[in-house]
C-alpha cells in the first residue's frame, strides 16, 4: 500500500494537530484514530512491524542500531552488566532487537499471567486500552543486579510509563544508572522536568536514546473531533470469496529455547536462535512456492521470533517477505493513501488472556479496496497457548479470505521449569512443552471441538493382527501399549447395527450427558466460571465433546477440551498434566471417560494424579462399576460410541507409549487414520445426541439435583461391587486371573474387537444392547453364555490359552501357566 502520500495526511487535516521536530518524523510513522476516549490519535510507526507491514531486515535493523548507540553510550563493561527490559505489547521485538545490538540479557513484560509463575513486579501504563503489565522472568534474581537497566518502548511521549517503571522496580532493585530507549521522543519541555526531577529524587542517573524526536501539537477539542470522525466512518466491508488453503507445518524449533522475553532470553538464546533460523525458513519454504508477497504476521507479545523468522525467509525465498503482527489496540481503519491504517481485520481472543474476551486486530493485513496492498501468502505464527479453537473459528478465517493462502506454524510455549514444580510436583525440569494437536490436521473433529496432547504417529507402522500381538507380549513381556491392534472394518450388517443402535439410545446418551454436566456445574464449576475438560483418549473424547456443547447450549460457556492419554501401569502422561498445569488451574481440570468397568482407569488415575493438584475424580457417562461420583447413570447400557474404535472418535488410533518413539518431553503418541474417512462417523455420533438436548434439558437437571441433594445423593458413594463380581467370575470359570475379565458393554465390545476373546457372559433378558455383541461373536465363532444375576449386561472373557500374554494390572504379561488356566482352555 506504498504510494507518495505520507501516512498522517488525513488526520492531521481533519484533527487539525501538527508534527514537529525532526525532518525524519514522517519517515518513521504516520497517523490513525484510535477507539479510545483517553487519547485521540495513534502515532503509527513504519519501522516497528506492529501495524504496518514492514521489510523484517528494516525492523530488526532499526532495533540493533539504538542497540550499538547505547551500547557506545553505556561503554563496555557497563554494556556487559546492562539488563535490557521491553514493553509489551508493542515493544517486544523492538526490545529484544535492541539487546542484540547491546549484546545484553532480555525480558520483556507481559499481559498473560503464566500459571506457576509469580511475579516479580508489576506497573501500569495510564494511557493504555489495557494497562496492567507483568514481570514474569523464570529467574526471580532477573532483575536485581547493579547494572544499568535499559528500558524500550516504541515511542516516549510523555515518560508517565517509563516513571511507573522505574518507581516500582527501583524500589526492589535500587540502580545508579537507567537507559530509556525510543523509536520516537515525542515529549513535551514540562515532560522532560518531571522525569529529570524523579531521577534526581531516586539519586539515578537517566538517559534518552531515540532515533528521532519532536513533538505533537493538538488542538483542545480533539477528542470531541476524534469521536464526530469515528462516529462518521463507514464500518469496513467484510471480505468476501472462498476460503484460501491453510497449511499447518511443523517447525523444527530447538528443544529448550524459549519463543520470547516473557520469561528471560539470553545472549546465548539468541545466539541459538540464529543458528536455528536457517532450518525454520527451510521447513516453511516448500509451502510458500510461487508467492511473490509474503507476510510473516506475529501474535501480540510474540513478535521477535516471527521477525527472525521472516528474516530468514527473505534471504532464502525469491519473494518480497514482509512483517507485521496482530494487537490488542482498537484503531479506526480508512482506506485512503494519507491514513496510516488502511484495512482491519478483528478476530476475538484466543490465548485464554486474564482480562476475559475481547477484539483483537490485523492491520493491513487485508488489501485495499482498489486491490493494492495483497500478499500472495499469510504465515502466522502463533505460541502454544494461542492456538485454540478460537484462533480457528476467527483469524484464521478471516485471513483465509483476504489471501491465496495461510501457513500456520505453532511455536512450544516456554514454561519455567519453577513453574509447573511450584504448583505441580512433577518429575523433571525441562522447559519445553509440545503444542496440542488439533482438526483438521489431526483428527476428523474440528478443531473447536478437541485438542489433542498427543504425539502423531501416523507414519510409524504400529499394527498387527490380534493373535501375533498376544503372542509378542506373551514373548517378551512387553507392554499393550508398545503396538497396536489392527482397526476393525465394520461389515455393512455391523454398521446398520451401530445407527439402529444410537437410534434407540439418543435420547438416553443425550440425559446422561446432561446429567453428569449438571452435576459439575453445581459441585465444581464455582464462582471462577471455567472448568477444563480432559478426555481420556480415545473412549473419552467423544463423551468431552458432548459436555462442552452442553455448557456451550445451555450455559453460554467455552469450555476448554482436551484429550489425554492414560495407560495401564505407567499412568497418566506427565507431559500432558504439565501442559495442562502450565495453562490452566489443576483443580480446574475434569477427566472425562465413557463408562467404567472393573475401575481399575479409576484407580490408575487417582494413583496418577495423586499429590500434583489435579481432582482425582472421573466424570462418566456410565458407570456400572460403581466406583465413581460423577455419572449419568450407573446401568449398564449400551453407549453407541462403544460399538466402534476410531471411526467414532475422529479417526484416532488407540495410545501408544515406547521408549524408541516417546521422549521424556513428549506426549503419549497416537495415529490419524485418514484413509478410514468413508467410514467415519465422528461428527454424525455427536451432532445426533446435542440435537437431543433441548429434549431431555430438564430432566438432566432434575436428575442432577436428585444425585445432589435428593433420594439419590445416599447411593453416589463408590462401592466397587463391579470389583467383586469380577473376582467371582475369574474364580467360577477358572481364569485366574481378574484382569482377563472384562465387565460391561463397552469393555466387552472392546475384547471382541481388540483382544482374543474365548467366551461372552450375557445377562438374561439383556436385549437390544446386546445384539451387536451378538453379531461381533458369531462374526469371531465366540460362544455367547446367558447367566442369571451378572452385574452387567454383559461380560467378556479374554482367552486363557493367551493368558501368559494378556495384560495384567500393570499392562505387562500376565504369568499364568498352572492348571487351573490350561484346564479352562480346554
Amino acid at each position: 500500500m506504498a504510494t507518495g502520500v505520507w501516512s498522517g495526511e488525513w488526520v492531521t487535516e481533519r484533527l487539525g494537530l501538527r508534527l514537529t521536530g525532526s525532518p525524519e518524523l514522517p519517515g518513521l510513522i504516520g497517523l490513525a484514530l484510535r477507539e479510545n476516549p483517553k487519547r485521540a490519535h495513534l502515532l503509527v510507526s513504519r519501522v516497528l512491524g506492529k501495524h504496518v507491514p514492514q521489510r523484517p531486515a528494516v525492523v530488526h535493523g532499526a532495533g540493533l542500531e539504538l542497540g550499538a548507540r547505547v551500547r557506545e553510550l553505556l561503554g563496555q563493561e557497563a554494556a556487559s552488566r546492562a539488563v535490557v527490559l521491553g514493553y509489551a505489547e508493542t515493544a517486544t521485538a523492538l526490545g529484544h532487537s535492541v539487546a542484540d545490538g547491546l549484546g545484553a540479557p532480555y525480558l520483556h513484560s507481559t499481559r498473560r499471567p503464566v500459571a506457576g509463575v509469580a511475579p516479580v513486579g508489576g506497573f501500569e501504563e495510564e494511557h493504555s486500552h489495557a494497562t496492567s503489565h507483568l514481570l514474569l522472568p523464570a529467574d526471580p534474581d532477573f532483575l536485581s543486579g547493579d547494572g544499568p537497566l535499559v528500558l524500550v518502548d516504541d515511542e516516549f511521549s510523555t515518560g508517565r510509563t517509563v516513571l511507573n517503571t522505574v518507581r516500582a522496580l527501583h524500589a526492589r532493585h535500587p540502580r545508579s544508572h537507567y537507559v530509556v530507549v525510543a523509536l520516537v521522543d515525542l515529549r513535551t519541555e514540562e515532560d522532560r522536568a518531571v522525569l529529570a526531577a524523579a531521577a534526581a529524587e531516586l539519586g539515578a542517573r537517566l538517559d534518552v536514546v531515540a532515533t528521532a524526536s519532536g513533538g505533537v501539537e493538538l488542538p483542545e477539542d480533539v477528542l470531541a473531533r476524534a469521536a464526530e470522525l469515528i462516529a462518521a466512518a463507514a464500518p469496513p466491508a467484510p471480505p468476501a470469496g472462498s476460503p484460501a488453503p491453510l497449511t499447518r507445518v511443523e517447525l523444527p524449533w530447538p528443544a529448550g529455547l524459549p519463543e520470547g522475553g516473557r520469561h528471560g532470553f539470553s545472549p546465548d538464546d539468541a545466539s541459538r536462535l540464529s543458528s536455528a533460523l536457517p532450518g525454520l525458513a527451510a521447513a516453511l519454504a516448500p509451502s510458500l512456492d510461487g508467492a511473490g508477497r509474503v507476510l510473516v504476521l506475529g501474535f501480540e507479545e510474540l513478535m521477535y521470533a516471527p521477525l527472525r523468522i521472516a528474516g530468514a525467509l527473505d534471504e532464502l525465498l525469491d519473494a518480497e517477505v514482509r512483517f507485521s503482527t496482530t494487537t490488542r489496540s482498537p484503531v479506526l481503519a480508512v482506506d485512503h493513501p494519507g491514513y496510516a491504517i488502511r484495512t482491519r481485520l478483528a478476530f476475538p481472543a484466543h490465548d485464554d488472556p486474564a482480562d476475559g474476551p475481547g477484539e483483537r486486530y490485523a492491520y493491513n493485513v487485508a488489501p485495499g479496496a482498489d486491490g493494492s496492498g495483497r500478499f500472495d501468502a499469510v504465515v502466522l505464527v502463533v505460541d502454544g497457548p494461542a492456538d485454540t479453537a478460537e484462533l480457528h473459528r476467527g483469524l484464521l478465517p478471516g485471513l483465509r479470505l483476504v489471501t491465496d493462502r495461510v501457513v500456520l506454524a505453532v511455536l512450544p510455549a516456554t514454561v519455567p521449569a519453577a513453574a509447573p514444580a511450584a504448583a505441580v510436583p512433577f518429575e523433571g525440569t525441562s522447559m519445553h512443552l509440545p503444542a496440542p494437536l488439533h482438526g483438521p490436521g489431526f483428527s476428523s473433529y474440528p478443531a473447536s471441538d478437541v485438542r489433542w496432547l498427543l504425539k502423531d504417529l501416523s507414519e510409524v507402522a504400529l499394527e498387527a493382527p490380534t493373535e501375533e500381538r498376544e503372542e509378542a507380549v506373551q514373548s517378551g513381556g512387553a507392554h499393550y501399549a508398545e503396538s497396536l491392534p489392527v482397526e476393525y472394518q465394520p461389515s455393512a450388517e455391523y454398521q446398520e447395527l451401530y445407527h439402529q443402535a444410537l437410534a434407540a439410545s439418543v435420547d438416553r446418551m443425550a440425559l446422561a450427558v446432561g446429567t453428569v454436566a449438571e452435576l459439575l456445574r453445581i459441585e465444581r464449576l464455582g464462582s471462577g466460571r471455567e472448568l477444563v475438560f480432559a478426555s481420556l483418549a480415545r473412549a473419552g473424547t467423544p463423551v468431552g465433546i458432548l459436555l462442552r456443547r452442553w455448557f456451550a447450549a445451555s450455559h453460554g460457556l467455552d469450555t476448554p477440551h482436551y484429550a489425554v492419554s492414560i495407560v495401564r501401569g505407567k499412568g497418566i502422561d506427565r507431559t500432558a498434566l504439565r501442559y495442562l498445569a502450565a495453562h490452566h488451574d489443576p483443580a480446574r481440570v475434569v477427566f472425562v471417560d465413557g463408562w467404567t468397568g472393573k475401575g481399575a482407569i479409576t484407580r490408575e488415575l487417582a494413583e496418577a494424579v495423586a499429590g500434583t493438584g489435579f481432582n482425582p475424580e472421573l466424570a462418566v457417562l456410565a458407570d456400572p462399576g460403581r466406583c465413581v461420583r460423577t455419572y449419568g447413570t450407573r446401568d449398564d447400557f449400551l453407549i453407541p460410541s462403544a460399538c466402534l474404535n476410531s471411526t467414532v472418535s475422529g479417526l484416532i488410533s488407540r495410545t501408544v507409549l515406547r521408549d524408541d518413539l516417546i521422549g521424556p518431553d513428549d506426549f503419549h503418541g497416537a495415529k490419524y487414520y485418514r484413509e478410514l474417512a468413508g467410514a467415519d462417523v465422528s461428527a454424525g455420533f455427536v451432532d445426533a445426541v446435542a440435537a437431543r438436548f433441548d429434549t431431555v434439558r430438564a430432566a438432566a437437571e432434575a436428575a442432577a439435583l436428585d444425585l445432589v441433594s435428593g433420594a439419590g445423593a445416599a447411593d453416589r458413594t463408590p462401592d466397587w461391587a463391579g470389583w467383586a463380581g469380577m473376582e467371582r467370575i475369574s474364580e467360577e470359570y477358572g481364569i485366574g486371573s481378574v484382569n482377563l475379565v472384562k465387565p460391561g458393554v463397552g469393555e466387552t465390545t472392546r475384547v471382541l474387537l481388540r483382544r482374543v476373546p474365548w467366551r461372552i457372559l450375557a445377562r438374561k433378558g439383556a436385549g437390544a444392547d446386546l445384539e451387536h455383541v451378538r453379531l461381533l461373536a458369531e462374526q469371531r465363532g465366540v460362544p455367547v453364555e446367558e447367566v442369571d444375576d451378572l452385574p452387567y449386561s454383559c461380560v467378556g472373557l479374554i482367552h486363557p490359552r493367551y493368558t501368559r500374554g494378556a495384560t495384567g494390572a500393570d499392562g505387562t504379561a500376565v504369568r499364568t501357566d498352572g492348571p487351573t488356566a490350561v484346564q479352562a482352555a480346554r
